[in-house]
């Protein structure tokens, strides 16, 4: 069984958690049954971007790395609170600490920011948010990353990263391939109808 920690701080955007869980739910039940999706948060209540409120499964401060196989990380907005969170000391050791034991972290649009704060990121090839004047990418640029601005999706090692919310489910789905296999991945890409 591999085990996912979905990484939430306050002001996520829950479309960008829900591709995890929804892919990683559809291989449970229609795929090979290897994965299992455990929501970590900060607190023990979290606001979403949009106010939805959710009550994860663990707190941070509970978390123990060597029990998971892969942390993924949904972005956020700063109005809402994201920064706060997911710059905090713990939020960006649980991001080393992945990192260190060379486990895959999967990140959606905003969410490779606190990875480049965390130091991992430091000369490696990422994105994130494109649009708005490339401001977040220019952030990411400031934390020593070497940023590929037009890439939806970038791969550098363990680190997936990508260019904004329309990217969810490529990098969900680019998840479940690097813990199962292309041919679960494609047999659950098939079922929920994104490919015929």
């Amino acid at each position: 069984m591999k085990k996912i920690c979905l990484l939430l701080a306050d002001g996520f955007e829950a479309v960008e958690a829900a591709v995890f869980t929804d892919v990683m739910g559809w291989n449970q039940l229609e795929g090979n049954g290897n994965t299992e999706l455990i929501t970590v948060g900060t607190k023990d209540t979290l606001k979403c971007t949009w106010n939805f409120t959710v009550t994860p499964e663990m707190h941070i401060r509970d978390i123990n790395v060597d029990e998971f196989d892969a942390l993924a990380i949904p972005g956020g907005f700063e109005e809402a609170g994201f920064y706060k969170d997911a710059f905090s000391e713990e939020f960006l050791n649980i991001i080393k600490k992945f990192d260190k034991q060379g486990k895959i972290i999967a990140s959606i649009c905003v969410a490779a920011l606190p990875i480049g704060k965390s130091g991992v990121l430091n000369e490696r090839n990422a994105t994130t948010y494109n649009l708005n004047n490339k401001k977040r990418q220019k952030q990411l640029s400031d934390f020593g990353v070497n940023v590929i601005p037009d890439q939806p999706i970038v791969i550098d090692k363990n680190i997936i990263t990508s260019y904004n919310p329309s990217t969810a489910f490529d990098v969900a789905f680019t998840l479940l391939e690097l813990l199962t296999s292309k041919e679960n991945k494609d047999n659950i890409k098939k079922l929920m109808g994104f490919t015929k």
